[in-house]
């Protein structure tokens, strides 16, 4: 019987022993388990923050696309009434980019042709009180050819270039009856002549863009009043500066349909070549392309 205790007391030690030691194993797992739950958890919380960012981006980005978008088709919508304005047909089905470039293109051309062939009013006044043709000379009192137009221009009206140009002339001229004139050559054979002028703000060799000042008005020379005399002429021949003082990028083919003593179809062929370049070409200064001296 001792001997049967003995060996119950000690299997129940070892029992024992045996589950303390599981235990204190087992306490030990679920402590390192316990430690993995807060780093997942810790992890957990980082890719939801992570995710709700990536969210707010995904709403920010979504908004700037609908708004490049809207974006677009309003400058689609502005695109197409430009082609319209500058005479081209609206191409809603090309790329964007492509018709960007087309009507830039175009304008540049119809923009250097406005620029470097006399364009507009050389005066803010637009009254013309004598035009161009034959008419009653109002000293000689005959019939005589009027090589331009007289616009109104009371004394000491500022008196604007119509195109880029040089200047060719700029002081008095005694027998053209002009007086103090300036004339300016331009661009592909042009030429303009402004005369009857008080004071000269310009000299010959100056290179002249359009819209500068060239000077004042008055009525030096043959002249009843102050007033401007204005002429465009081409090759050595006057036209009609009417049609060129109306001439602008809203109506841009009134010219062509008005003076076709002008070779139009090759200059605006030359035009487009010189347009296709990268840099803006230099005044071509022709001496043979310049009308002679009044």
């Amino acid at each position: 019987m001792r001997r049967l205790l003995a060996g119950l007391v000690c299997v129940s030690l070892l029992i024992v022993l045996g589950g303390s030691v599981l235990i204190h194993g087992l306490s030990q797992r679920v402590g390192q388990l316990n430690a993995e739950v807060d780093q997942l958890q810790v992890l957990h919380d980082s890719i939801q923050s992570r995710n709700q960012r990536l969210i707010a981006e995904r709403s920010q980005l979504q908004l700037e696309v609908d708004s490049k978008t809207a974006s677009l088709e309003a400058l689609g919508d502005e695109l197409e009434h430009i082609e319209i304005m500058i005479g081209l047909r609206a191409e809603p089905e090309r790329p964007l980019a492509q018709r960007v470039d087309t009507a830039s293109q175009t304008a540049f051309e119809k923009r250097l042709m406005l620029d470097s062939i006399p364009s507009g009013f050389p005066v803010e006044s637009e009254r013309i009180t004598s035009p161009f043709g034959m008419r009653r000379h109002p000293i000689q009192e005959r019939m005589a050819m009027h090589g331009g137009v007289d616009l109104r221009a009371p004394r000491g009206t500022p008196i604007f270039a119509t195109a880029d140009g040089v200047v060719e002339w700029a002081s008095k001229h005694h027998n053209s009856g002009l007086g103090k004139m300036v004339k300016l050559v331009h661009n592909y054979g042009f030429s303009t002549v402004y005369g009857h002028l008080d004071s000269i703000e310009v000299q010959v060799g100056n290179y002249i863009k359009r819209g500068q000042l060239l000077g004042y008005s008055g009525s030096t020379g043959t002249a009843t009043a102050p007033h401007l005399h204005y002429e465009v002429r081409h090759l050595n021949r006057r036209l009609d500066p009417a049609p060129f003082m109306r001439w602008s990028m809203d109506d841009y083919d009134l010219l062509f349909a008005k003076e076709d003593r002008v070779e139009w179809e090759s200059l605006v062929e030359v035009i487009r070549r010189t347009a296709s370049v990268p840099e803006r070409p230099s005044l071509l200064q022709a001496q043979s392309w310049s009308a002679t001296l009044p």
